[in-house]
């Protein structure tokens, strides 16, 4: 059975925790009775905004996807949508015509590589953006992982921030998390892509190349 190593801290059943990376949460200082409206594509953007005590739970959330909806209810949010691709350029066309003669604020982190903001710019969507944290590489020296480990990549900062300090090993087999990450992924590293956005997805399929021997 290969190891499967997990680059991030969240811990799951017979899954091996590598945290590539650290969340660094900024100071934030917004009015929000500016705006009606907040979409989420990340976790931490969410956990930003709780952190920095904000009045931010009665306005309306759109979510990416079913995982960062459901930390949203946990905060009390008032989830109106959640996206079905899964994949930040889909999701802002799925916004469109539900954004419409609305203020909209895309709360993020400082690097982002999807083109969602700018999409709903262009078409015409009353959108601002806030960055709300930002990701720094561990500067820790990180565990090399076993020969033939499955390695699940959940951002394109856990892609820089691995590959920053680990040689690749041909015995490897790495998962990206969805099609954005998968652009950061060297061209010479073959990878597969998670059917849907979630880590719990991303288990599931490394588990599933662990039975199949792949």
């Amino acid at each position: 059975m290969n190891n499967i190593v997990l680059l991030s801290n969240a811990k799951y059943e017979g899954v091996e925790n590598l945290p590539v990376f650290d969340i660094e949460y900024l100071d934030i200082r917004i009015n929000l009775q500016e705006y009606d409206s907040l979409i989420f594509t990340s976790k931490n953007a969410i956990y930003a905004l709780d952190k920095a005590s904000l009045p931010w739970t009665n306005l309306d959330s759109y979510a990416i996807a079913k995982k960062t909806s459901d930390i949203l209810k946990k905060h009390n949010s008032n989830v109106v949508f959640t996206g079905v691709s899964s994949h930040g350029d889909n999701f802002a066309y799925e916004l469109i015509p539900l954004l419409k003669n609305k203020k909209v604020l895309y709360v993020k982190g400082e690097k982002s590589v999807s083109k969602l903001f700018n999409i709903l710019k262009d078409n015409k969507i009353n959108v601002e953006e806030l960055i709300v944290y930002k990701t720094i590489c561990n500067k820790k020296d990180l565990k090399v992982p076993a020969l033939n480990s499955i390695i699940i990549f959940t951002s394109p900062s856990c892609v820089k921030c691995f590959f920053d300090k680990i040689v690749w090993d041909e015995s490897y087999k790495a998962i990206v998390i969805g099609n954005t990450t998968a652009k950061y992924m060297p061209k010479n590293i073959k990878y597969k892509t998670s059917p849907t956005q979630s880590i719990e997805a991303c288990i599931e399929l490394a588990k599933h190349f662990n039975k199949i021997n792949l």
